[in-house]
Formats: C-alpha cells, sequence, structure tokens
C-alpha cells in the first residue's frame, strides 16, 4: 500500500513537474528543491507521499470514484469498438491489394 501511495502521487508531482518546468526553472535552488522534495517522498522516516495521499488524493478520488468507474467502462468500450473498426480496414485495404495484385 506504502509504494501503491508513493507512485500515485509520483506520477502526479510528475506531471505537474512537465508543467512548471518551463516556467519556474529560473528559480534559485529548484533542482535541488526538487530533488529534496522526491526524497521527502521516498523517506520511510517523514513518510510524504503517504501525508500527501491520505490528506489531499484519497478524498478528491473517493469522492470522484463513480467517475471514473464510468469514464474506465467507457473507455473500454471505445477501444473496443476502435480496434473492431481499425481490423475491418486492414481486411479492407489488405482484400483490396489482394485483389489488385492478381488482376495485374
Amino acid at each position: 500500500v506504502r509504494w501503491m501511495m508513493y507512485w500515485i502521487v509520483f506520477a502526479l508531482y510528475t506531471v505537474t513537474e512537465t508543467i512548471t518546468d518551463l516556467t519556474v526553472s529560473w528559480f534559485p535552488l529548484y533542482y535541488e528543491l526538487k530533488i529534496a522534495f522526491v526524497i521527502w517522498l521516498l523517506s520511510p522516516y517523514t513518510r510524504g507521499a503517504s501525508l500527501i495521499y491520505r490528506k489531499f488524493l484519497h478524498p478528491l478520488l473517493s469522492s470522484k470514484e463513480r467517475e471514473i468507474d464510468e469514464y474506465i467502462i467507457h473507455a473500454k468500450e471505445r477501444g473496443y469498438e476502435t480496434m473492431v473498426n481499425f481490423g475491418r480496414q486492414g481486411l479492407n485495404l489488405a482484400a483490396t491489394a489482394a485483389v489488385t495484385a492478381a488482376v495485374k
């Protein structure tokens, strides 16, 4: 559970860092603060990732659980439909190529 909390918080940190890195990287000691923050998240003594997850992310995710589940189901259905459509297009393209090659 501890590692799950760490990786969820770290993923959120990575997304945030990617966006803010372009605008805040000029700040003095920016890279040192980033390293210190990751060490704080990872350290078993400070349990920073667990603290952030339990105080902020868990309540947010719990309140949005139904919406997240519906989105996952919808994405799964769309993914299946998309793969079926690509399969049909691929078979049509292969059939057309085979007929064209046979005619020549």
